[in-house]
């Protein structure tokens, strides 16, 4: 079957945009789309390799996941392949990322500053 359809970003809700946007930046090393502005409702990571981007939609209402509780269960993470776990490990924690679960030997679960959880992962 052949479709026009294209994967264009993965959006996440937060209360922020540009803030969050910020701190994926810096961990992944992509740019904020031309004029995109900390006063924005919608704000985009630009993918260098041409891949998905990454975006960020303002939701004033935004509640965390409480993930590994179901209290407020996560909708979907986020998985990082990184080469060097531990140096990527003490990375995002530095930029503001929490430590969710360290126990697998080949990645790591964390919740970026908003609660979204993702993973590194060496695997």
């Amino acid at each position: 079957m052949t479709t026009s359809m294209t994967f264009g970003c993965v959006a996440l809700d937060c209360p922020d945009p540009y803030r969050l946007a910020g701190f994926y930046g810096r961990l992944l090393g992509w740019e904020v789309k031309a004029g995109h502005g900390p006063d924005d409702e919608w704000v985009t990571l630009v993918n260098p390799d041409g891949g998905a981007d990454l975006s960020f939609q303002r939701d004033p209402d935004y509640r965390p996941s409480t993930w590994p509780s179901n209290e407020l269960p996560q909708m979907l993470h986020l998985d990082f392949d990184v080469q060097d776990l531990e140096a990527e490990h003490e990375r995002a924690l530095a930029l503001g990322a929490r430590l969710l679960d360290d126990g697998p030997e080949t990645f790591r679960v964390y919740a970026d500053p908003d609660g979204h959880p993702f993973c590194l992962c060496a695997c």
